[in-house]
């Protein structure tokens, strides 16, 4: 069936890629509009250089519907975002995890109340900037999820929580092309941004000063605690365990011939527990609140390869699933570095079987 004259609703953020997609579905015949999700107050925004959401962001959106002679708006969803994105995001930091706010982002503003949103209002799909494939598989009868084809740029690992329901509903129309050839289509089309600088990942959080921002909201810095080893014994003194993530090397302030490493934090100790690369070294990951992008949990083993975190490559293991919406995977390799609180992704080659939140780790 031709989806000419179908509606779409387009995020837009003001950037290259959500400006490139609406371009590309206008001309396929799409009925499109764009939407400007305004998360948080942009104020806080104009003292960084890399955020969205900005006056300047919402100004280039408009712009381009405007050149493209489709509706546009801006949708206040602050109260929403303060509760399912910022306030989770400082718990898990005074917990010691280390969380990922853009894929709770994704997962229930972007992928979740805007596809309500634009069912509600008459539209048929919803389509985001972002590098990935959907593809309807007909003999299985159900959408896959794909890398993008660009893997410099490839954010399939923040999409794993979308379901049927969501893939069916869901354009992503850049997901086939590379960064060069979407600034190169901006250009040819004559956006202003087509060389704009792309947003850092935390929007909300100016210069990326994690610390800085949580302390500004809890309205004082968080205390002191000892750094000690695996037995206990002491080593230092950290400046609150929100400054610090599994894996970190750097700022610990520790003299040593051998580098100390983060290998576990222990928030209702407050303290921070220091050891070398080598015990950072995981076989075993566990997982919670698993996503199957296919609707159907697997039976028995899954070959897979495994992603810690987005900028990982990925380690071959064999995953299979629990009770209570768990999996656990077993990697034929050590992996090193995985921070309770990130998202463990499968993989497939470059099909996304989906995902959850490291829960546990196992050396």
């Amino acid at each position: 069936m031709s989806e000419t004259g179908k509606k779409v609703m387009i995020a837009m953020s003001g950037g290259v890629d959500s400006s490139a997609a609406a371009y590309l579905l206008c001309n396929k015949g799409y009925s499109c509009s764009g939407i400007t999700m305004k998360l948080y107050d942009p104020e806080a925004a104009c003292e960084a250089e890399k955020t969205c959401c900005s006056f300047e962001d919402i100004d280039d959106a408009k712009a381009v519907c405007g050149t493209l002679g489709i509706l546009y708006e801006v949708k206040d969803l602050r109260e929403d975002f303060e509760r399912n994105v910022i306030c989770p995001f400082v718990t898990a930091y005074e917990r010691g995890l280390t969380p990922n706010p853009c894929i709770e982002c994704n997962r229930t503003l972007k992928f979740r109340r805007l596809i309500e949103e634009a069912l509600s209002r008459g539209y048929d799909y919803v389509a985001t900037g972002h590098y990935a494939r959907v593809v309807y598989d007909d003999e299985a009868g159900i959408y896959r999820l794909f890398k993008g084809v660009d893997p410099s740029k490839d954010q399939s690992y923040v999409l794993y929580m979308l379901g049927q329901k969501e893939l069916s509903h869901l354009l992503l129309p850049i997901g086939d092309y590379t960064k060069d050839e979407i600034r190169g289509i901006a250009g040819e089309v004559g956006f202003s941004n087509a060389s704009k600088h792309d947003s850092q990942d935390i929007c909300f959080i100016p210069d990326n000063d994690y610390a800085a921002f949580l302390e500004n909201r809890r309205g004082s810095a968080y205390e002191p605690g000892e750094f000690v080893d695996a037995d206990g014994n002491v080593l230092g003194t950290h400046k609150g365990i929100i400054r610090y993530t599994v894996g970190q090397r750097k700022g610990l302030g520790i003299s040593s011939t051998e580098p100390y490493y983060v290998t576990e934090i222990r928030a209702e100790e407050n303290r921070v527990v220091l050891g070398r690369r080598d015990d950072l070294a995981v076989n075993e990951v566990w997982a919670r609140d698993f996503t199957w992008v296919s609707g159907k949990e697997p039976v028995g083993d899954v070959d897979c390869i495994g992603k810690i975190r987005y900028s990982h490559r990925g380690q071959r293991g064999t995953a299979r699933a629990e009770e209570g919406g768990k999996i656990k995977i077993a990697f034929e390799e050590p992996v090193y570095g995985v921070s309770p609180g990130q998202a463990l992704v499968l993989y497939d080659g470059d099909e996304v079987l989906g995902g959850g939140i490291i829960e546990i780790i196992k050396r």
